[in-house]
């Protein structure tokens, strides 16, 4: 072999387990492929309470709401289940949480709670994940700055959460949601008359 080849080789040996990292790195554009793989797959929306699995449960991908996008990227991009985060978080600090004073629960419910947007909210600030709380009650294409990968909520249609995921940006942003006919990937102009709440980038 020559010293050519040799030096060769020795850099692609040294330089292997850089790439592995780099390719295993959480980063934001891994989990807005991840929410874009979803569009064709989740084409219904169906927010009834379902007892599925714990941990890595999941009713059937082709419904689901706008949470579901979210946990499914993570699962799928990351190998995060924030089913089991969420739910682990709420079991020593409950009370951090809305589900007492929300929903009036007494405990954990596995089940549901990592598919409420209140709860990723909370969750997320927790993990030091908030860039922006705005509240704008309507200016719902407010955000500043937003990659691809952030996480966007609003309340929309009054006061109803939901949650997008971040596919383009920080031009002409792009989102991934489902906010009740499947998920789909839409401008960020089409949010501009609900209510902007809060921009995160959940870094792991």
């Amino acid at each position: 072999m020559s010293a050519i080849n040799r030096r060769t080789t020795l850099g692609m040996i040294l330089a292997a387990p850089a790439f592995s990292a780099s390719a295993q790195t959480r980063d934001g554009l891994g989990l807005a492929m991840a929410a874009r793989e979803q569009i064709g797959v989740t084409k219904a929306y169906d927010a009834s309470y379902r007892a599925i699995a714990y941990p890595h449960g999941d009713v059937l991908r082709t419904t689901g709401v706008c949470a579901d996008v979210l946990v499914r990227a993570a699962r799928d991009a990351w190998k995060i289940d924030l089913q089991q985060r969420v739910h682990e978080d709420m079991v020593r600090n409950f009370d951090a949480y809305p589900s007492r004073r929300t929903w009036g629960l007494k405990r954990p419910d596995a089940n549901i709670d990592h598919r409420r947007v209140l709860n990723l909210e909370t969750y997320l600030t927790r993990q030091g994940a908030l860039v922006d709380r705005v509240i704008s009650r309507a200016a719902g294409d407010s955000f500043d700055d937003v990659r691809p990968g952030d996480i966007l909520t609003w309340r929309v249609w009054g006061n109803r959460p939901h949650l997008g995921i971040v596919a383009r940006g920080p031009e002409s942003v792009r989102v991934v949601h489902n906010i009740g006919f499947g998920t789909k990937e839409e401008p960020l102009w089409m949010f501009k008359l609900h209510a902007a709440v809060a921009h995160y980038r959940w870094r792991v």
